[in-house]
């Protein structure tokens, strides 16, 4: 088939693909329409250059080589370059070019969004891997200098202080524990933002009971006068990771605190739902806005609109990680009459 006859055929016509025929000159002879919707060029401004003329200056000396063992007789397979529009900038270009006698045919397919998904790719992964390094300076480079700062506290409180020393020693304390707290939320936040979810240890756990009361204790002494309750009524272990079950009961009971009526009781409950290991934490006050409500297991949301900006507003969002870490899910429901936080996970998970 001539030269000519091949650029009149339907397949030359209408591939998407560059097609040419370029002469010992380097000099594209023939061109299909592609070329014009590609890059702009005209199949006869295409003939006034060589091929050269169209590349990129850092891919000079590389397609030049391949001419070079082009016209030795040896094919190129999937060689890049980038070819330079008439309206400026430059596409990316994958290349098979055969030796055909004195001339070479040559195909380009346009890789150039190829080129930038590849681009976009690898700026995730060095977005990953920088994630992972702020990870580890929190836990590392942060974490022990508090520790520190905690130890000399702790040390210097068991001296005889005049009362004004002895308040700033407790202010001290509970600022470097509420840092700890908040180094501890990063960090999980850094976790399942990766990917991966947050981290659990799986084990049969029979003492959840006795954990939970923990947490309420711990809760009731930081808010004296709240009423905070547990109903427990879950009999037989619980395949968990029961650190976390004790954070994500924390974080619900403490929103509570923060959102629910000041004067009416938080009752926490637990018991055995269609097979599942159930916990709710109830509330009485203000009902949860909808608009709120559909985003509140979301990142940095806050369960009211006039909160307070202190902590980070990832408390429930951590919670719904745990869940998702123990192959459960996490629920809200409120109305008028009280806020329930919902938890259901299997009492032995699959697998």
């Amino acid at each position: 088939m001539s030269a000519h006859e091949t650029t009149h055929s339907r397949t030359w016509r209408v591939s998407p693909d560059l097609l040419g025929i370029v002469d010992q000159a380097g000099v594209f002879v023939e061109t299909n329409p592609a070329w014009q919707t590609v890059l702009g060029w005209s199949e006869a401004e295409i003939r006034s250059m060589v091929f050269s003329d169209f590349l990129h200056p850092d891919d000079l000396d590389r397609t030049r080589a391949i001419f070079d063992s082009l016209k030795a007789g040896n094919p190129a397979l999937h060689f890049e370059n980038r070819y330079r529009c008439k309206q400026g900038g430059y596409r990316w270009l994958s290349w098979v070019a055969v030796p055909e006698g004195d001339i070479f045919v040559c195909s380009a397919r346009d890789i150039t969004r190829d080129k930038e998904r590849a681009r976009r790719l690898k700026s995730s992964e060095d977005e990953a891997r920088l994630r992972e390094q702020f990870v580890a300076i929190l836990s590392h480079d942060l974490r022990n200098p508090l520790a520190s700062i905690g130890s000399a506290v702790r040390i210097a409180a068991r001296e005889p202080q005049s009362d004004k020393a002895a308040q700033m020693l407790a202010s001290i304390g509970a600022s470097a524990t509420r840092m700890a707290q908040l180094i501890d939320v990063t960090m999980d936040f850094a976790r399942a933002s990766l990917g991966g979810g947050i981290p659990v240890d799986m084990t049969p756990v029979d003492d959840l009971k006795d954990r939970f009361e923990r947490v309420i204790d711990e809760i009731r002494l930081a808010h004296p006068g709240r009423d905070i309750t547990l109903d427990y009524r879950h009999e037989g272990a619980v395949t968990c990771d029961p650190d976390r079950l004790d954070q994500l009961l924390s974080n619900l009971v403490a929103n509570a605190v923060t959102h629910g009526s000041r004067n009416r009781p938080i009752v926490v409950g637990a018991g055995a739902v269609d097979g599942d290991f159930e916990l709710t934490v109830a509330n009485e006050g203000k009902p949860i806005p909808e608009e709120i409500r559909a985003h509140l297991f979301e990142p940095f949301n806050r369960a009211t609109r006039s909160e307070s900006l202190q902590g980070l507003g990832l408390g429930l969002y951590i919670a719904a990680e745990i869940a998702r870490a123990h192959d459960g899910e996490i629920s809200a429901a409120s109305d008028a009459a009280r806020t329930v936080f919902r938890l259901r996970i299997p009492v032995t998970p699959e697998g």
